[in-house]
């Protein structure tokens, strides 16, 4: 009976640890896209895994940033015009004056926008 408690109890923790440590593994692929500026690679990993950047944008974070103002801070510009993009219009334009500070070339195309 303790054997069996004892597996019960070892499945139910890694069942539950299991969307995290992906959850985690996601965020970090995504954040070496857009370092990497791999604009491709970033689109096709969206596809695969169903994810969207409307979805995720607002609860992911590079290095403490949100993704924009990390691939501006990266100077990944392919990446960073993919973003703004597929971003809705007010939080491209929340974000103007933060991204001056680190890219000139990203904030003139959010203001495009």
């Amino acid at each position: 009976m303790k054997k069996f408690c004892i597996i019960a109890s070892l499945l139910a923790t890694s069942i539950v640890m299991a969307p995290t440590a992906q959850a985690d593994n996601l965020s970090l692929r995504i954040c070496e896209y857009v370092q990497a500026n791999d604009k491709n690679r970033l689109r096709s990993f969206l596809k695969q895994n169903k994810l969207k950047i409307r979805k995720i944008y607002s609860g992911l974070s590079c290095n403490g940033d949100n993704l924009l103002i990390f691939a501006a801070k990266s100077k990944s510009l392919e990446v960073g015009e993919f973003i703004i993009g597929k971003l809705p219009s007010k939080k491209v334009k929340a974000e103007i004056d933060n991204l001056t500070k680190y890219s000139a070339h990203l904030a003139e195309e959010a203001k495009d926008r």
